[in-house]
């Protein structure tokens, strides 16, 4: 198996600060990261990226900001 091959499926992994990335699936997902449901071709887990991961900043940053805010 070849994480450049075009059959190769990912997952979709989050992690705990709100950040998405790809992990190939026959690999265990890392420590500090989990899977959010979707898996599919690269292809397909990156556009599901891109319709999800709207605000790039991670969690804290965002609570961060809006603390000050208020």
């Amino acid at each position: 198996m070849s994480i450049d091959s075009e059959d190769t499926v990912f997952q979709v992994v989050v992690n705990h600060e709100e950040q998405y990335s790809i992990w190939p699936d026959y690999k265990p997902v890392p420590n500090g990261w989990r899977t959010v449901g979707k898996s599919g071709v690269k292809k397909d887990c990156l556009e599901y990226i891109e319709q999800v991961w709207t605000d790039m900043r991670p969690l804290s940053l965002r609570q961060f900001m809006d603390s000050q805010a208020q």
